[in-house]
């Protein structure tokens, strides 16, 4: 019986295999990984995120806080004490409470106890009522009794962080910073406008999309439509002004709402 030739294509290919096989027990060396595609900052383009806030600013070109103050002190006040409370209930706890003290000195001058009294109404009193007083002290001995412009300064103060800084450079100073409550980060993830784990995330990427010239009213505007549109158990898609534009996969209408500027 003859022996089966090998084509001399076939013999080479086998020769080639052959090299190219790793010895026994001896790994091949890793192939190096590709690099990760960046994430985007927003599902939208530029011009859909102008016209989603230009949208908002037709609606209420001039939107106002919801917490009640008189002045830059009682904003910082009220915003410490808003953490993981309602305004309203903010509101009614710090209605008599500004009433008694509306400056550092005074806060200080009404005690830790007469202040816990008044604000026992609303979540985490103790804490806050300390705190209150806290930062009242430190105004008065470090910054003159008034309220500090620059964010360094305001989060070295007890009870605040970013989001407060935020709040109060907004408000209080016209500075066009994006303080991201709940209402903003479930917005931002749920309509992939701005998507993170964490508010600094999404505040960077609404940082990074929103045209300056809009920014100035851009966290408001967002509050506003997660608090009375964009709800957290149910969205009122039917009043959406921006349903046309709106990326979330579970809306339930896509005709936005007639803007009073257009009707």
């Amino acid at each position: 019986m003859k022996a089966a030739i090998k084509s001399p294509k076939s013999a080479a290919a086998a020769e080639a295999g052959a090299k190219a096989a790793p010895q026994s027990g001896v790994k091949a060396p890793a192939r190096p990984r590709a690099k990760a595609a960046p994430r985007r900052k927003t599902a939208y383009t530029p011009a859909e995120v102008r016209a989603i806030f230009e949208r908002f600013q037709a609606i209420d070109p001039e939107p106002k806080g919801e917490l009640d103050h008189v002045n830059p002190f009682t904003l910082l006040v009220a915003v410490v004490l808003s953490a993981q409370a309602t305004d309203v209930g903010v509101n009614k706890a710090t209605r008599e409470l500004f009433q008694l003290a509306d400056t550092p000195e005074k806060m200080v001058a009404l005690g830790e106890e007469r202040v816990r009294d008044l604000i026992k109404t609303i979540g985490l009193y103790r804490n806050k009522a300390k705190n209150t007083i806290a930062l009242s002290e430190r105004l008065v001995a470090e910054h003159g009794g008034a309220v500090p412009r620059d964010r360094a300064s305001l989060e070295a103060l007890p009870g605040v962080g970013r989001k407060t800084a935020n709040v109060v450079l907004n408000i209080a100073f016209g500075e066009p910073t994006i303080a991201v409550d709940t209402h903003i980060f479930r917005i931002g993830n749920r309509l992939h406008l701005a998507e993170g784990k964490t508010p600094d995330a999404v505040e960077a990427k609404l940082e990074a999309i929103i045209p300056a010239d809009l920014k100035r009213h851009a966290h408001h505007w967002l509050i506003l439509h997660g608090r009375y549109i964009c709800k957290a158990r149910r969205p009122e898609c039917e009043r959406c002004p921006i349903a046309d534009l709106c990326k979330f996969e579970g809306k339930t209408n896509d005709v936005p709402v007639p803007l009073p500027a257009l009707a």
